[in-house]
């Protein structure tokens, strides 16, 4: 399954500039939303559109607390980030991405994902405002955007939690048998 999206192209400033979103060999420049909530009240939002705290992940130098994730289509997940901003200000970041739940996850692409948070904000009426982070500047409005396409993995993806859970039961069985022939 792979997945689609969009992701700004060229994005018009407060004063009047148009700046292009830069790619690189890692991919889209990463967009900030920025808005005036409080942590607390974020998380409620994020919690009743079903996402969940991720318990092991890369934390950012300015992150607060665990990131979320949301599961998509197979073998997607949404993961977002909130991290500190200046005063009453929380910044966030989201990325789609393979899956935790498989081993894929280490090394598949990835993308940052504006427009789906956008459309959770709408939706809850929180008003917020795009911030890019190299240029220093809030974006004004999008101009065009990338057409962006995640592959699924040319390898079938393989979910890691069984696959530590026979390991371990098989090194387990191969104790005991060492341990009786002593």
């Amino acid at each position: 399954m792979e997945f689609f999206t969009r992701y700004p192209k060229t994005v018009s400033l407060l004063d009047g500039m148009s700046e292009m979103v830069k790619v690189d060999k890692n991919g889209v420049e990463q967009l900030t939303i920025v808005v005036k909530k409080s942590v607390d009240e974020l998380l409620k939002v994020f919690a009743h559109e079903g996402f969940t705290h991720v318990k092991f992940e890369h934390k950012q130098t300015l992150q607060i607390g665990h990131g979320l994730s949301l599961k998509l289509k197979k073998p997607w997940e949404m993961h977002v980030r909130l991290l500190e901003m200046k005063k009453g200000l929380v910044a966030i970041q989201a990325e789609v991405e393979v899956s935790r739940d498989y081993l894929q996850h280490l090394f598949c692409q990835r993308t940052p994902v504006l427009y789906e948070i956008e459309s959770l904000l709408k939706k809850h009426q929180i008003e917020y405002k795009i911030w890019n982070e190299r240029i220093r500047k809030y974006v004004k409005a999008i101009v065009d955007n990338y057409k962006v396409q995640l592959k699924t993995p040319s390898f079938p993806v393989l979910a890691w939690k069984p696959m530590v859970f026979f390991i371990g039961a098989t090194g387990i069985l191969y104790l005991f048998k060492y341990i009786l022939t002593i």
